[in-house]
């Protein structure tokens, strides 16, 4: 006999010609015939395949390390404990070391990839240092309450990460401002990107030592002594930002050409195999020389996709990472104010991906306002569902190509803001948010500031064409008046190499949904929003719905204040003013409505005022106003002649407030005779 057998673990054939017939194998209290074959063995006594427990019935719990299988003689199931034996690191070890001669240009640096870091780091050019702000001092703690397995662990150098509570000296440390680099701008250089590898640090914080007069600050007791670490330890405020600039102190010379860092994860990439040998090649002579060492384990090489900082790269663009998006789909419906921002933390490191993302949120992210009531109702379920929706569809988005020109579509709404950036008619990046109160005058330049501001580090000293609806935009720049706002934001324009072109609002579909919001029951009927809105501000939607539904039966405010002007003999003068070009303030619309100005005109119809002035003071979307309220509310979009002195009026005859409302004149003074005349 004579043949080939693959042998999993080491991946190459071996030959053999020798088999045993009938071997007695003898577990638990049960005997098997086999008939194995004779392989070289690094002191394994037999290898039981999966066609042998397959015949058996087998079954492995990998959880409690036990074999279950069914006795032949009595039917009963036997369960087996298998201990932990030292062979399987060492099968580990061999074919970790097998795997990286297999690799490219990696096999060279076996020593850059230890199963243990080989000691105490190297002394550095710089050293990680503890300054403390001045007048603090150290503060020393007992050590917390441990379980029995914890004090075990303590003992007998388990394999638990140890954590120290160092919350007490991050409070007194000066903070290091190095900054972390943006996760976007990282991704934004990968543009043409064909091969990747990534490489992890193996104890990362562990590399760098500690300088030694601050040795003692990070001092740490438990039950059984007194420890110091002598090099870098989680935990420690400045620790992120120091390695971040030891990093980039590195690879200065290869950041932003083909290397990326953060922290400990180095990503390489290239547009072609031989680039990314020579590549590799640098980065881990780099690591060498610097004496920092890689988890082999955590490593991956020579890839077409790569995961990477939570995304998915490769040459067609950045998905999103379907790992999780995975955690997204399976979260549960939030409970607490805690578990919503910690579900929109996890959404939120995708907002780039969705388009009208803090639109979606609105109604989760004010429950997580201070004194907020937590009430999850029906807007709120159904923001969360459209958002796990939304982040299972995300586009994969492109990557920026600088040496090409982008285009900017820019629209505004009565109530937020739209931009999407796009190049070669694919999407980049989508942003939107509500418009602030200062921009509610120039929405539509607010959308283009705010989007020339967010996509700076893409738009400066770049080609750039802005696409808006709003046509009197595109001649801004050339526009000898403007107001003061508009001068302060054209300063910021024009830092940038910028057209901008009329797109009609049509045509901009994208960038026109992110700034709009679904309010159309409100609009339906603009008399019934300005009384609602603009005198109440708090309206319950259920009542809205049910008002909405009797108006629609019954004609509107403005449909009888229509009627009424129709009818009443003194409009007929105004009108005759108005054709003859006399009355200046007063105007006509298309349909033939009265206005002063851009105030609706209400005519001599005293059940018609008396209605109107009851719906703004004692309906159920108003709470009694005061005079100068009712009037200030008024005065925009209503107007009659003495309109204010009704007003009054009408207030002093509210009974509700003359009987509920404090007088806030100064009360009268003790009753004093009257002096008698001389």
């Amino acid at each position: 006999m004579k043949a080939k057998y693959h042998i999993i673990a080491l991946g190459s054939p071996i030959d053999t010609n020798q088999i045993v017939r009938h071997l007695r194998l003898c577990i638990g209290t049960e005997d098997f015939y086999v008939d194995p074959i004779v392989l070289p063995s690094q002191g394994i006594d037999i290898i039981l395949g999966i066609d042998w427990m397959k015949e058996h019935n087998v079954l492995l719990d990998i959880t409690s390390r036990t074999v279950q299988m069914k006795s032949r003689r009595s039917g009963k199931t036997m369960h087996i404990h298998l201990p932990i034996h030292k062979q399987l690191s060492h099968t580990v070890n061999v074919t970790k070391a097998q795997l990286i001669e297999k690799i490219p240009v990696v096999s060279d640096f076996s020593d850059v990839f230890p199963e243990e870091l080989p000691g105490l780091p190297p002394d550095r050019d710089v050293e990680f240092a503890i300054e403390l702000v001045p007048g603090t001092t150290l503060v020393s703690r007992r050590p917390y309450r441990m379980a029995l397995d914890e004090l075990k662990e303590l003992k007998d150098q388990g394999g638990k990460r140890l954590c120290v509570d160092y919350r007490p000296l991050n409070a007194v440390t000066v903070k290091n401002k190095y900054p972390l680099p943006h996760i976007d701008i990282l991704f934004d250089q990968l543009a043409g990107a064909k091969v990747f590898s990534k490489i992890d640090l193996r104890s990362d914080y562990k590399e760098i030592k500690i300088r030694e007069e601050d040795i003692p600050k990070i001092a740490f007791s438990t039950r059984y002594d007194l420890y110091e670490y002598l090099v870098m330890s989680f935990g420690l405020t400045n620790a992120p930002a120091f390695f971040m600039y030891m990093m980039n102190s590195v690879f200065m010379n290869e950041l932003d050409k083909f290397v990326v860092v953060f922290i400990d994860d180095i990503l390489i990439y290239s547009k072609s195999e031989e680039e990314h040998k020579e590549h590799l090649r640098i980065v881990l002579t780099r690591l060498r020389e610097h004496k920092l060492y890689a988890k082999f384990s955590k490593c991956a090489f020579w890839l077409k996709e790569v995961s990477f900082l939570g995304h998915i790269l490769s040459e067609k663009g950045v998905p999103v990472d379907p790992s999780k998006v995975r955690d997204v789909l399976n979260w549960k419906q939030p409970e607490t104010v805690t578990e919503i921002r910690s579900f929109l933390g996890l959404a939120g490191y995708y907002r780039r991906f969705i388009k009208d993302f803090s639109k979606t949120v609105k109604p989760m992210t004010s429950l997580t306002k201070k004194n907020a009531k937590y009430l999850w109702g029906p807007k709120c379920k159904e923001a969360f569902q459209t958002l796990k929706k939304l982040l299972t569809t995300a586009p994969v988005l492109l990557q920026p190509d600088v040496t090409k020109p982008f285009d900017v579509y820019c629209d505004a709404s009565g109530n937020g803001l739209g931009c999407v950036l796009m190049q070669e008619e694919r999407v980049i990046a989508y942003v939107s948010r509500q418009l602030r109160k200062h921009e509610a005058n120039y929405p539509t330049l607010a959308a283009v500031v705010h989007a020339l501001k967010i996509w700076r580090h893409y738009l400066l000293g770049n080609t750039c064409h802005i696409y808006t609806d709003h046509k009197s935009l595109k001649y801004i720049l050339t526009q000898p008046e403007l107001y003061m706002r508009q001068r302060r934001w054209l300063e910021l324009i024009k830092d940038y190499n910028l057209e901008i072109h009329y797109h009609p609002g049509k045509a901009n579909v994208v960038a026109d949904a992110l700034s709009r919001k679904d309010c159309n029951f409100i609009e339906a009927h603009p008399t019934v929003r300005v009384l609602c809105c603009e005198i109440g501000e708090i309206i319950m939607p259920t009542v809205l719905e049910a008002e909405l539904y009797n108006l629609v039966i019954e004609p509107t405010m403005k449909d009888q204040i229509i009627a009424a002007q129709k009818k009443d003999k003194g409009m007929a003068h105004i009108r005759d003013g108005i054709n003859e070009k006399k009355k200046g303030c007063f105007k006509l619309d298309e349909e033939g409505v009265l206005w002063f100005g851009n105030r609706l005109m209400v005519p001599k119809h005293m059940e018609l005022r008396k209605k109107i002035l009851d719906e703004a003071h004692t309906s159920m979307f108003t709470m009694h106003p005061g005079c100068d309220k009712m009037y200030q509310d008024f005065k925009q979009k209503f107007w009659w002649t003495r309109m204010k002195r009704e007003i009054a009026k009408y207030m002093s005859e509210c009974d509700v407030c003359q009987r509920v409302k404090a007088d806030h004149l100064k009360p009268a003074g003790m009753l004093q005779p009257f002096a008698v005349p001389a």
